[in-house]
């Protein structure tokens, strides 16, 4: 066989993500990357959710209802900072068990900069299953100024080291 690229090895595979045993009680992460929000991300998100609410793609509808401009559509917020999450929490897999407690608490606009840090709460290992065990975080996303904007807690089903979530 012919190589494409000669002289190119295959990408190497690094491992990622922390395991069960990785992650303490009260430990804290800053989660590394940030993210500017703008009205694009909006209106093509809400376009695609199909959410019809006009007051995530109409200026006039958004300052007619009391805001300086269209504000970004609370979904969008919550799935920026879960996504800024995943590489320090769930990044080896597992299955998603769900959110507690969603909050959003100021809203978010065009240009504004999205933080995110989380906290483990709690940690055990499966009832049905040595070889993982359920960790659960509280998340926190705050902009620019440092406004808490929306928070929420997560569970996760995550292996033990040396094993694989196998489900």
């Amino acid at each position: 066989m012919e190589e494409v690229f000669p002289g190119f090895n295959s990408a190497i595979s690094l491992e990622v993500g922390n395991s069960f045993d990785d992650f303490e009680v009260n430990q804290s992460f800053e989660h590394h990357l940030g993210r500017t929000l703008n009205i694009g991300d909006n209106t093509l998100f809400s376009s695609l959710t199909l959410c019809l609410n006009p007051l995530y793609f109409n200026d006039e509808y958004a300052r007619e209802n009391g805001h300086k401009q269209t504000p970004i559509n609370p979904l969008l917020v919550f799935n920026t900072v879960f996504g800024m999450s995943v590489e320090d929490l769930s990044e080896k897999g597992g299955p998603f068990l769900g959110i507690d407690d969603l909050i959003f608490h100021e809203n978010v606009y065009s240009g504004d900069t999205l933080r995110a840090k989380s906290t483990v709460l709690n940690k055990r290992i499966s009832k049905s299953n040595e070889e993982v065990g359920i960790v659960t975080w509280h998340t926190e996303g705050f902009n620019q100024r440092g406004s808490l904007v929306v928070e929420y807690k997560r569970s996760n089903i995550v292996a033990k080291s040396g094993f694989q979530a196998k489900f």
